[in-house]
């Protein structure tokens, strides 16, 4: 499912992996390079993820899923560092063991991010239905199965380098294929809701939310989610074909391994921080149940926005002009100049 170290065989604890892993051990000539740029990639996304973050803090609007890809960025970002080190100590199973951890467990916030957007949508759009109490609780148990299938894989990962035992090693590597599998149903939840919403007759009108066409909010939720359910389940894939380390695959190449972990993933930031789905996909603070998401309790935040514009207003300019629309503040002026003209052309025919 990730990366295993190749080092020299040890007879001391932790002792060095038998089969291949995706990835293969990092080298200073090819990785360090290639992991440089990915850790500046995702320091950047970092930055903007938590700056969107304090700005919308400051005007009230709570959206914590910035906060989780800040969080996600990190943990790439510590991710990058312990492979680097790996490649420079390439004996060092230790080493060997956190880069594989970090590797492998980052990638879920974005899959709870997304699955947190479907649940907006479906409640948007089948509000009994998605505020159902039962419903909710689900999803909230699912949450929580994701932390305990991290804690089964992070136990499975140690334990393969603390022991010989073939059959304890067999149970790591069903383990990890178990939550390499998990993981890849939990990208693709978030296509199987979109999916229930159509498929679901609509019961009353959509309640819309956040700014930008309903439309647009459905297919960048789609495509993030088939590309991180791509990389998914190609590393699921991965775990079920072995390959002794002397001579793995073509899957096991670093090639794939930068192109279904960190390429897919960086996409996703970039793109979430490019669309700014901080305001697409935003709810009324404290909404708990049908008719939430249509309350308006933003339009002091929307003075203060306009009040103290800044760069990140301009991302949101280029997004409404792909949109095809235009932003509240500005119909409204529009709208109150037009009718000034027109009372101004009355006065000038009265005298």
């Amino acid at each position: 499912m990730s990366s295993q170290p190749q080092v020299k065989m040890s007879n001391h604890k932790p002792y060095p992996p038998t089969m291949a892993g995706l990835g293969l051990q990092p080298t200073v000539r090819v990785d360090v390079p290639i992991l440089s740029i990915f850790l500046i990639l995702f320091l950047i996304g970092a930055v903007v993820h938590m700056t969107i973050l304090q700005v919308n803090l400051r005007r009230g609007k709570k959206f914590i899923m910035s906060g989780m890809i800040f969080g996600f960025c990190m943990a790439r970002i510590t991710a990058c560092t312990l492979r680097m080190v790996w490649a420079t100590h390439p004996h060092n199973v230790s080493v060997a063991i956190a880069a594989q951890i970090f590797v492998a467990a980052g990638v879920v916030l974005l899959f709870i991010i997304n699955i947190i957007f479907a649940q907006r949508i479906l409640r948007a759009t089948h509000p009994r239905l998605g505020w159902a109490k039962p419903l909710s609780m689900l999803f909230k148990a699912y949450y929580t199965s994701i932390i305990l299938v991290i804690i089964v894989i992070i136990t499975g990962v140690i334990q393969s380098f603390y022991t010989r035992d073939r059959n304890i090693l067999r149970i790591d590597r069903d383990l990890m294929r178990f939550g390499g599998t998990y993981f890849a149903i939990s990208a693709f939840i978030p296509i199987i809701l979109v999916i229930l919403n159509f498929a679901i007759p609509a019961q009353s009108s959509t309640e819309k939310f956040g700014s930008g066409r309903f439309t647009s909010k459905i297919w960048i939720l789609l495509f993030a989610s088939a590309i991180l359910t791509l990389g998914a389940a190609f590393r699921a894939g991965v775990s079920y074909m072995p390959r002794p380390i002397q001579s793995p695959a073509w899957y096991h190449s670093k090639a794939c391994f930068y192109l279904f972990n960190f390429t897919i993933e960086w996409t996703v930031v970039a793109l979430y921080a490019a669309l700014r789905v901080d305001k697409r996909f935003i709810v009324p603070n404290k909404s708990r149940g049908p008719g939430d998401y249509s309350r308006r309790d933003h339009q002091e935040d929307g003075a203060t926005d306009k009040a103290r514009p800044n760069i990140l207003d301009r991302v949101l300019s280029e997004e409404e002009v792909f949109d095809g629309q235009t932003g509240g503040h500005e119909t409204l002026g529009s709208e109150s100049h037009s009718e000034k003209d027109v009372e101004a052309q009355r006065f000038a025919d009265t005298n």
